[in-house]
């Protein structure tokens, strides 16, 4: 229903501050288009795309592809979006967004923004490997069924270190959290070796942030990315 999954959007003030630190983690740079008029890079670890928009007042969301956009958006609208803007016409790079019930932006452009990575995805950064996009949902039952309604399937992780509802798709996976773990957009990933790879980011100087409460104690680590996007690296299960 919304497409390919593109990237993570977000807004960045510096943004070859943001740049050299994903850099030092690992991530590759992809070629870019000339969609937008502000500055703009992407970064991707093989598996997940990171888009780095220099501009101001610019809100993180989860962005999809979809060609022939303007044909789809009856279709979206029977599922019931309600658009937060619609940037669409002969002269303007085709785009749309709103609000899920948790108040995250999805965004759905028409055409790619850059140009399909082509680094290997077990080529996996210091952060070790991707897992989901974590976002705050503070009703998660009608955040999962909001996300079923575009395709995605939901599944309950109440066991998991921090419990969530992940909803999987062929081109992404999005994980809904109580806001007082996941408070904004996160990436989440899995290392095999924890210590070497505290060790590893400790050596290139990269504190770790404030961790949930309940991963406090464990193997897990929260890095904050110059643009304020949390990572975080917890012990793949045994």
């Amino acid at each position: 229903m919304l497409g390919r999954f593109l990237e993570l959007s977000l807004g960045t003030p510096d943004i070859q501050a943001s740049l050299h630190f994903y850099g030092k983690l690992g991530f590759s740079q992809a070629e870019v288009g000339e969609a937008w008029t502000h500055p703009y890079a992407v970064v991707t670890d093989g598996r997940i795309c990171v888009g780095l928009h220099q501009r101001e007042h610019f809100t993180p969301g989860v962005t999809f592809v979809r060609p022939d956009l303007l044909k789809h958006l009856h279709v979206l609208e029977g599922l019931g979006v309600r658009f937060e803007f619609r940037h669409l016409g002969n002269h303007v790079f085709n785009e749309v967004g709103w609000l899920d019930p948790s108040g995250n932006l999805i965004r759905v452009v028409e055409a790619r923004t850059f140009s399909p990575s082509k680094r290997p995805s077990l080529e996996v950064s210091s952060c070790g490997y991707f897992t989901e996009i974590a976002l705050p949902a503070p009703n998660l039952a009608a955040a999962k069924e909001y996300w079923e309604r575009f395709g995605f399937v939901g599944m309950d992780e109440p066991d998991a270190p921090l419990p969530h509802i992940t909803c999987t798709s062929d081109t992404v996976d999005i994980g809904l959290y109580e806001p007082s773990h996941v408070q904004e957009p996160t990436l989440l990933f899995e290392v095999d070796d924890f210590g070497a790879a505290a060790a590893a980011l400790d050596a290139l100087g990269l504190a770790s942030g404030r961790l949930p409460t309940p991963l406090r104690g464990t193997s897990a680590a929260i890095l904050n990315a110059p643009e304020g996007t949390p990572l975080l690296l917890s012990a793949a299960p045994a």
